[in-house]
This record gives structure tokens, sequence and C-alpha cells, in this order.
């Protein structure tokens, strides 16, 4: 473990008692989050007007925001980042296809390249609920995908996140895509 790590993990543990310890926080994960955020924001639809640094901003007040939290470790902090990334660009697929279907009961015009097609809403709307009835059922290989997919880690930044082998990581992620799969094509 770097020197940086271990005082961020010192730093997490401090947090639950000191919320002054969060100022301390920020800088040493802003760099990361903000390449997580960039690695998500690739994936998502031509045309989104959620920048990568708003992304980021946004996850790490609702990380901090409100609530003491007692981080057990970095792959704690960093899974609930990406659940926070992930739950923020799912509400705004709701939001938008609720005002697609009027929602709002404003005309508005768009171009072309800002209207996401419906069928790609629909799609990270069923994900969604499949990777949380993967949660129900397995923990460990829901966490391997938000850090994977939603945070864009790496096998080995999330091995190391999770405090497992890489192997392992392998095999959750293999067993999770393809539960995934299976429950998304059968909904």
């Amino acid at each position: 473990m770097t020197d940086q790590q271990e005082n961020l993990t010192q730093l997490l543990a401090a947090a639950g008692k000191d919320a002054g310890a969060y100022n301390k926080i920020l800088p040493l994960v802003y760099d990361e989050l903000k390449k997580l955020a960039r690695s998500r924001m690739a994936r998502e639809r031509p045309g989104i007007t959620l920048q990568a640094t708003a992304l980021v901003n946004e996850a790490y007040l609702r990380l901090v925001g409100g609530q003491q939290v007692d981080w057990e470790n970095r792959a704690h902090f960093y899974g609930a980042a990406a659940e926070a990334m992930r739950r923020i660009l799912i509400d705004r697929a709701r939001k938008y296809a609720s005002m697609k279907h009027g929602g709002e009961f404003r005309r508005t015009e768009y171009a072309e390249g800002d209207v996401a097609d419906k069928d790609e809403l629909i799609e990270l709307l069923e994900w969604n609920e499949a990777l949380d009835k993967l949660e129900e059922k397995d923990a460990a290989m829901a966490q391997v995908v938000k850090l994977r997919y939603f945070a864009g880690l790496t096998v080995g930044e999330t091995a190391q996140a999770m405090d497992v082998s890489p192997r392992s990581v392998n095999r959750l992620w293999t067993s999770a895509q393809a539960w995934l799969k299976v429950s998304i094509d059968a909904g």
C-alpha cells in the first residue's frame, strides 16, 4: 500500500468521527474520481449534458453530505462513489424518460443529437434493475460490476479496492456478466 493509500485509509476512518477529515480526503480522491467519471461518461449516450466534473461533485456531495459514515476502507469508499455515480445517471435517465413522455407538459425543440434513443433509456433502466437484483443475490459480484463498469476501474484496481486477488475479480466479473445477460434477456 502506498503512503497516499494508507493516508486515505486513515482519513476515511477518521471521517466517521471528524467531519473536517473530508476536507483532507477530497484532494486525495478527486483526480481518481474524475478519471472514473470520465470513463463512465464515455459510455453514455451522445449529447448528454452532464460533465465528468459535475458527476464527481454531485457524487462526492452525496457521499459526504448530511450524514456521518463509518468508512471501512478505500474499497467501501470507492464502491460507494461508484454507486453514487450510478444512481445519479439512473436518476437522470428516469427524469429524461418521464419528460420525454410528457412529465413536464412543455413543448421543447431538441437538436437531433440531444435526444436520447428510447431503447437506450429502457436498456439503462433494465440494466439498473438487474444490477439491484444481482446485489441481493451476490453483493461481491455486484460490487465488481459497480467498480469495473460504473467506476471504470481495471481488474487490478478493482482487486486492490476490494482487497482480493485479480483472479477473484475476473471470476466474479465473468459470473456477473453472465448473470446480468441472462437476467436482462429473460426480463
